[in-house]
């Protein structure tokens, strides 16, 4: 079977020439770069967000850069830039790269260099390194994502908050590891309590009798694209519900789909080896699908 992953875009040879936002300045994708002494590569000290270009307008920026400096307070990073400030940062790359639409950008703040190799952030005394990684991006999804359900947990808020989008995602890479070893494109991940919870990369959603149902949101990231699904729902006169739901359930649902900034809306076809619903994109994820497009005026 064709391997797929959420982030699986088209290739584009633009991506080559891309402009990089690093500290201040705009430089060449081979001139991006960082010290190994960084905090951001040393300890996976720093936070991050992902944003989508839709037609000239990047989708939901003020939520994004909002949810970017409250990460960075919960860590105590000062990011030493504005919220306008960062926002010109990404108009400014945009403008340097010619981009109108389908593209993705990734903030990352880390604590920035640090004087000597070791964990205490007193070490990081120079500042923070901040940079925009902005390439062309557009989806491309051969068939619907597999998912299988690993042992993995996301963390409590006193281990690691799954709410903090952090630099520190090897918890979650080792769950998608796990469900790719398992024949599966990404991992399902479920709570303390073993109800079902998220992806390792993304928000989880299923459909049982038309009713759309996701997790209660204590322990998965508190995604923007996962709240504008639930507003929709709650707009146009969908039953959406934030509950503890298990995989019993999950296994004889509708329909299931997973949302986020990259892929919006992207359906599933099969977790843990059971075809959910007919396999395929579902009616009620086509109208979930066609009623963000329009909030966002894609």
């Amino acid at each position: 079977m064709t391997e797929v992953s959420t982030h699986q875009a088209e290739e584009d040879a633009r991506n080559e020439e891309i402009l990089i936002w690093l500290n201040g300045k705009i430089v060449p994708k081979a001139q991006a770069l960082v010290s190994v002494y960084d905090s951001g590569f040393m300890l996976g000290d720093g936070v991050w967000e992902g944003i989508r270009l839709y037609n000239g307008k990047w989708t939901f920026l003020d939520e994004h850069i909002d949810r970017l400096f409250e990460a960075a307070k919960a860590i105590d990073l000062d990011i030493a830039r504005t919220k306008k400030e960062v926002k010109k940062a990404v108009t400014d790359t945009q403008a340097a790269n010619g981009m109108v639409t389908d593209a993705h950008a990734r903030l990352m703040v880390t604590r920035g260099v640090k004087t000597r190799p070791f964990q205490n952030p007193r070490l990081s005394q120079q500042g923070p390194t901040m940079t925009i990684i902005m390439e062309h991006s557009r989806q491309k999804l051969p068939r619907p994502i597999r998912l299988a359900t690993v042992p993995h947990l996301r963390g409590l808020p006193m281990t690691q908050d799954p709410k903090l989008n952090s630099h520190s995602k090897l918890n979650c890479i080792l769950a998608c590891i796990a469900a790719e070893k398992a024949g599966a494109d990404e991992a399902l991940m479920l709570d303390i309590h073993g109800f079902v919870n998220t992806t390792n990369a993304c928000n989880f959603f299923i459909v049982r009798k038309g009713e759309v149902w996701t997790s209660t949101g204590d322990y998965c990231m508190n995604g923007i694209t996962r709240q504008k699904v639930i507003d929709l729902c709650r707009a146009n006169g969908i039953t959406v519900k934030e509950k503890n739901f298990s995989l019993v359930e999950t296994y004889s649902a509708d329909e299931a789909f997973l949302t986020g900034t990259f892929g919006a809306q992207t359906p599933v076809g099969m977790i843990d080896g059971r075809t959910i619903g007919t396999g395929q994109l579902g009616p009620m994820t086509e109208k979930i699908r066609a009623l963000y497009k329009q909030l966002v005026g894609a």
